[in-house]
């Protein structure tokens, strides 16, 4: 039922022809070749598929993830699918984009997710303010593809983590520099458990456990 809600999400943002123009601060898209681009093309192209949204439901919902940061929201697909995870969560999600968080924030409204707080403003300056004074049982890395920037925040955001903390990067083989990341993720030493799905790489911290790599396609 969740999984019908993020879609019904998505399909206005497939419906919506309007053009806005797009900051990419990270490394920009294989896709567009210009900076003004159509909602439903982002929608179609950018966003989570129904299958991941779904996955991502599902894993929140398990999990009773309840602290939720995302580093990237686009149009909200993603958030969307953490919200009806958990409709007593509280998510904050970091865009730096005004146009694409300003569409993302009227479907929020739209779709009456009240447990979302999106904040505006590069990453290298909302993560700092955000994590001040909080910890996340979970982190979603979608904002920047490059080796450098993910792996800066990914130790910035060890600093708050718990044993129960869960990390997913998405996009882990989507170029180099995200291979480099993953790379570098995997074989940290605070990491315990990691798991390759190919798009998404889903990372542990948990103390009891031996370290362990999986490599699962879904």
């Amino acid at each position: 039922m969740d999984g019908h809600k993020v879609e019904r999400y998505r399909e206005t943002l497939l419906s919506n022809k309007n053009q806005i123009k797009v900051i990419d601060f990270g490394a920009g898209s294989k896709v567009f070749k210009s900076n003004d681009r159509s909602i439903s093309s982002i929608a179609k192209t950018a966003g989570i598929s129904q299958k991941r949204a779904n996955i991502l439901v599902k894993i929140v919902k398990y999990f009773n993830l309840n602290n939720v940061l995302e580093i990237g929201t686009s149009l909200g697909i993603a958030t969307a699918a953490m919200s009806y995870g958990n409709t007593n969560s509280k998510i904050i999600t970091l865009e730096g984009c005004e146009q694409t968080a300003i569409i993302a924030e009227e479907h929020f409204g739209k779709f009456q997710l009240n447990n979302i707080e999106l904040i505006l403003g590069e990453f290298k300056n909302t993560l700092t303010a955000v994590l001040k004074n909080s910890s996340f049982d979970l982190i979603f890395f979608d904002g920047n593809h490059q080796t450098k920037a993910t792996i800066e925040y990914f130790e910035q955001c060890l600093k708050t983590k718990r044993n129960e903390t869960m990390y997913i990067f998405d996009d882990i083989h989507w170029n180099r520099e995200m291979e480099e990341a993953w790379k570098y993720i995997l074989n940290h030493k605070e990491v315990t458990i990691s798991i390759d799905t190919y798009q998404w790489g889903i990372v542990f911290f948990r103390r009891e456990q031996p370290k362990e790599h999986y490599i699962i396609r879904v």
